[in-house]
């Protein structure tokens, strides 16, 4: 069994006991986050969503992802801009797919 649902503006396909990486999430390690704006579940597509379908995953970890560098420059005026960005995560371990 499989379900597509939506969050932090994203689509994930998961599966049972698969593990993702979502945008940060305001919940403490260890407790159970559902979603319920499931797009599609096995064969079964919503309009936009499932009915009565929900996703619970449990939170394992917060973190912070790799460095990336964004650098601005514009030749001949000595303009040079350097700057970094390290995106938070929330990474989720994917505990049961439910239809009712």
């Amino acid at each position: 069994m499989f379900a597509i649902f939506i969050t932090g503006g994203k689509q994930y396909e998961v599966k049972k006991g698969d593990t993702i990486y979502v945008e940060k999430l305001e919940a403490k390690e260890g407790t159970v986050v559902s979603f319920d704006k499931v797009l599609m579940v096995n064969a079964n597509y919503g309009t936009p969503f499932v009915k009565n379908a929900k996703v619970s995953c449990k939170v394992e970890k917060h973190g912070k992802q790799k460095k990336i560098s964004i650098i601005k420059h514009k030749r001949y005026s000595r303009y040079l801009k350097r700057q970094g960005h390290r995106q938070p995560y929330t990474k989720l371990v994917v505990t049961s797919i439910e239809v009712k």
